[in-house]
């Protein structure tokens, strides 16, 4: 069994793109209208796609504390660097549990924690 995608609901389409496209990198496989007023974004998450869902009848979204969604990066140093210059300021490590791993965590504009991780070979 292989995981395919990860849905989140958005609050606000254009501004859940922008976060996901200019500031993770991440980009836009299709998009299409699921109905009056549903509009269904998937973006390109190599083996697993993330899937927004904008919902106008679905406008309050949360997330719990203990959810958040991973994504892996060539160097956390420059990652936190370009994260500072896009305006992420919020940010909270690095956190390095052991050697082999270092991670930081943001927030998408719905408040979903992104956790990004630089993975190390020894």
């Amino acid at each position: 069994m292989k995981i395919c995608w990860i849905t989140i609901y958005v609050r606000d389409m254009e501004e859940s793109l922008k976060f996901y496209t200019q500031i993770l990198g991440l980009e836009v496989k299709r998009t299409f209208s699921a109905g009056p007023g549903m509009e269904i974004c998937f973006l390109e998450g190599n083996g697993t796609d993330l899937e927004l869902i904008c919902d106008a009848e679905h406008k309050r979204v949360t997330y719990g504390q203990d959810i958040s969604v991973g994504f892996t990066v060539d160097s956390l140093d420059q990652t936190i660097a370009g994260l500072k210059e896009k305006g992420i300021t919020r940010i909270t490590g690095p956190i390095s549990p052991n050697p082999s791993i270092s991670f930081i965590f943001i927030k998408d504009p719905n408040g979903l924690k992104i956790q990004l991780a630089e993975e190390k070979s020894f």
